[in-house]
Parts: structure tokens; C-alpha cells; sequence
């Protein structure tokens, strides 16, 4: 469930036109309280000023604001104000706006308006549906202030500008979780791989996650107390969540549930929400013992909402554990192979991946050779369900800069490699020559997180948070 959040509201409105038209401050009141108790019903807990009209009322909710640490405030124009209401507000709280330009209705009932005869009372029906107006100034202050903000525009029950808002308020959540979350990273590099060498220093700025370095000398300890009933129960738990291939012999089943209890328990003592990890150690020692069973221990705590990557891939389980966080999975991924019949590539990877979104069963398989690593052991094989996917990437681009790296395509049926190995058929809006060039241009490691859905919505606005920047390919 994900976590409650704070979140401030106000609306503005301009205190000269109460007296001028009666009733009009109760109406815009009215729609401000149906604003807070929809955005209320969206895993957050709202912190509504009330109707702003006047510098000075701003410059207090500004500060109740700060008060109440909100994450994000949503601005409602419930008639045209000045700009003089807004800024004091933002200037204060230091957090990114949401400008909610949303009129009651879709349009005015023009018949009603033109019968009321009264011009006094016309002009307070029109700025009752004013919203609008206020848009640009409030644009043009923040624009020359340097304050974030974005503009939501539509009417009070508008499902497309409440999925844009609920959009939102989910990333605000993200971003909180991933400042709790605590990352492990468990032995070493693959040595070699440059792409994937990360600057911890930059990620934990960007993200505000804690990274823990882990020896594998405490995984090691860790397993050697784990008990054989335990070992029991963890292989009754491999065989519910994945298709335990009879190839698979009891010696490797026991080893790789004994590893996996002891994964179980590194991630409970060191509070992990995510682990990267890769590790060789010389032939036949108690540590390639290990790493060599981790892969159905990891993948089951992948599909628990602790993602975990192979090869010490630090900047991908960042990004598998944001997909992860926006209920769309996020499995571990590379480029396999281009089918240029069909117009498709090929991804996929071995070690851990997210079993919940799998298409068809999960197989678990034994390997007699994990190709460019030492030994051999058990292996999940799997696809990933076929509809529409999303693509991340967390790249770590020249003079310090940082970005969310995505795209959106569709998981398709058709042949894979059986291999032992996660692999799926993708397709895009472009073609598959032009997606690997565009996707390998945008500077990623040559890995990727893969989840279910189109999200990218999503994902621009929690990089908006975050203050870094987005790249969208397709």
C-alpha cells in the first residue's frame, strides 16, 4: 500500500468581487471543498488553506504550509485573482506548484446565463467559470520567478485532468519511498563493464536513498544458520511461484533455497528495498558457492517489492525500483537479439527477474554454464506479459548530469530463445532499426528496467520532482 503523503491545496480568488456579487465566495468554496475531497481520495493527506484573497492570507499559508511539511501544492484558480495572492505562497513554501485550472462544468449553460437578464448577475455567473483568465499571469510570475510548477486544465469532474492530477500525487508518493528506500550493494563490479560503474555520490543526490555496501562474508554467515525446515518451506515456496522444471536435482533445489533464505534475511536486518549485486571469488570457494544460488532467491524477492539486479547494476535496480513503486514490475534487461522480419528486438537477461509480470508460467530451470560468470546452478526462464510495457533507464550522463531514460513499446507474442534466461519480443512506434540507435544514442548502461503499462506520464512528472531531466524515445 503505498504510503500517505501531504499534500497542500488552496484556492485564490479576488476579495473585491465578494461584495459586488453576493454568494459568488460561497460558490467558489463550494468547489474548492470538491476539489479537496477527491484529491483526499488518492493515498494522501490534504492540507487545505482554504480561498486565498489577499497577500497577506498567502504569506500565512505559506507558511502553514511549510509548517505542515507538504510535499507538492496544488494551486485551484477558482476565478480570476492576482498574481499577488500566488506568489508569496510559493515563494515560501519552496515546493512545486500544480496549477488546477479546472471550471465547474465543461461549459457555461449559455441559455441560462443569457436569461438572467441582470448584467450584476451575469458577471457573477461568468467569473464563477473564470478560471482560465488567471492562468497566464500566474505562468508569467513563476516563469520569472524560477519556481516549478505544471497547469492541469479541464472542468471539476474531468477524468483525463484527474488522472493527470492522481499522476501527480502517485509520483509524489514514489519520490518519498525512494528517499526511504535503502539500497545494498553486495560484492563487486563486473569487471570491465564501464557503462555500468556508478557515482553513488550522484545517485544518493538525485534520490535521497541510503546505500549500504555489503560483504558477502555476512551472507555467508547469514546462511550458515539457516535450519533445514527452513530450507523445506522455502522449497515449497519456489515450487507456488514458479514451475520447478523436473530437470531441476534436489541437490541444487536445497542449495539455492538455503541461499534464498539467507537473502531473505540479509534484506530484513539491513532493511533493504532494493540490492544490486555481482561477485566471482576463486573457483570452488564458499563464495561462488553462493553466488552461483542466488537467482531464485533474488527473484522471489524481486516479485516482493525488493527489486534486485545482477552484475552490481546500481543505476538499473534504481530504476527497477521506481517501476516497481508505480505497480508496474521493473525486470532486469538487455538487448539479446534484432528480428528484423518482424520488426522487434529481443530483450532479456539471466539471473533474478519480476515474476509477477510474466506471461505464462516461471520457470525455474537448472543451467549447466551461466554464460561470462563462473559456475552453474538454477535459472529462472520467463516473458514478460504481452500488452504495453515501458522501458527506464536512470543514465548518468557527462558534466554531472542525471536522467530518466524511457520508452514506451508493446510485449508481442512470438518465438523466443529458451535459454534459461528471461527473454521477450518488443515492438515500437518506430521501427526496431531506429529504436536501438536512438535508445543506444541517449547514453544508457547497455541495461534497462523493464514494467507493464505505459507510464511515462508518470515518469516525466517524478522527474520533475526529482529536478532532473526526461528523455522519452518513443
Amino acid at each position: 500500500m503505498a504510503r500517505k503523503v501531504k499534500i497542500g491545496l488552496y484556492g485564490i480568488g479576488l476579495d473585491t468581487y465578494w461584495a459586488q456579487f453576493p454568494g459568488l465566495r460561497e460558490r467558489l468554496e463550494g468547489n474548492l471543498e470538491v476539489t479537496a475531497k477527491r484529491l483526499g481520495g488518492n493515498g494522501a493527506k490534504v492540507v487545505n488553506a482554504g480561498l486565498i484573497d489577499t497577500p497577506e492570507k498567502a504569506r500565512k499559508a505559506g507558511d502553514f504550509f511549510k509548517t505542515e511539511h507538504v510535499e507538492i501544492v496544488f494551486l485551484a484558480v477558482t476565478t480570476y485573482a492576482l498574481s499577488h495572492t500566488v506568489l508569496p505562497v510559493a515563494q515560501k513554501v519552496q515546493r512545486p506548484v500544480i496549477i488546477l485550472n479546472l471550471q465547474p462544468v465543461p461549459a457555461i449553460d449559455y441559455e441560462h446565463f443569457n436569461s438572467l437578464g441582470d448584467r450584476g448577475k451575469m458577471t457573477g455567473e461568468w467569473l464563477a467559470h473564470c478560471q482560465a483568465c488567471a492562468v497566464p499571469e500566474i505562468a508569467h510570475v513563476f516563469n520569472n520567478a524560477g519556481i516549478s510548477y505544471d497547469i492541469v486544465t479541464g472542468w471539476l469532474e474531468d477524468e483525463e485532468a484527474w488522472e493527470q492530477i492522481q499522476a501527480w500525487v502517485k509520483a509524489v508518493q514514489v519520490r518519498s519511498e525512494l528517499r526511504d528506500t535503502r539500497i545494498g550493494i553486495l560484492g563487486h563490479y563486473y569487471c570491465g563493464m564501464l557503462d555500468v560503474y556508478t557515482d553513488i555520490t550522484r545517485a544518493a543526490s538525485v534520490f535521497g536513498c541510503h546505500f549500504e555496501v555489503l560483504e558477502m562474508d555476512l551472507l555467508k554467515q547469514l546462511r550458515d544458520q539457516v535450519k533445514e525446515e527452513e530450507i523445506d518451506k522455502k522449497i515449497k515456496q519456489f515450487h507456488r511461484e514458479f514451475a520447478v522444471s523436473p530437470d531441476c536435482e534436489e541437490e541444487e533445489l536445497r542449495r539455492a533455497a538455503k541461499t534464498s533464505c539467507a537473502l531473505d534475511r540479509l534484506t530484513a536486518d539491513k532493511k533493504l528495498g532494493a540490492l544490486a549485486y555481482y561477485y566471482e571469488g576463486a573457483a570452488g570457494n564458499d563464495h561462488e558457492n553462493i553466488v552461483t544460488s542466488v537467482i531464485a532467491g533474488n527473484t522471489l524477492l524481486t516479485a516482493h517489492h525488493v527489486p534486485v539486479a545482477g552484475e552490481c547494476e546500481i543505476k538499473n535496480v534504481i530504476a527497477m525500483k521506481i517501476l516497481d513503486l508505480f505497480s508496474a514490475g521493473g525486470s532486469f534487461a538487455e538487448f539479446y537479439a534484432m528480428d528484423f522480419i518482424d520488426n522487434v528486438v529481443l530483450w532479456g537477461h539471466d539471473g533474478p527477474a519480476h515474476s509477477k509480470i510474466a506471461e505464462g508460467e516461471v520457470g525455474l530451470v537448472p543451467l549447466p554454464v551461466y554464460h561470462g560468470k563462473p559456475g552453474k546452478g538454477l535459472s529462472i526462464q520467463m516473458s514478460v506479459k504481452h500488452g504495453p510495457v515501458t522501458f527506464l533507464a536512470y543514465v548518468q550522463g557527462p558534466g554531472g548530469n542525471s536522467q530518466l531514460l524511457y520508452a514506451e513499446g508493446e510485449s508481442v507474442p512470438g518465438p523466443t530463445l529458451a535459454i534459461g534466461n528471461t527473454n521477450s519480443r518488443y515492438a515500437f512506434p518506430i521501427s526496431a532499426k531506429d529504436f536501438v540507435d536512438a535508445w543506444s544514442k541517449a547514453g544508457p548502461a547497455h541495461h534497462s528496467a523493464i514494467g507493464i503499462g505505459h507510464i511515462g506520464h508518470s515518469l516525466e512528472k517524478l522527474s520533475a520532482l526529482l529536478g532532473i531531466t526526461s528523455k522519452r524515445i518513443c
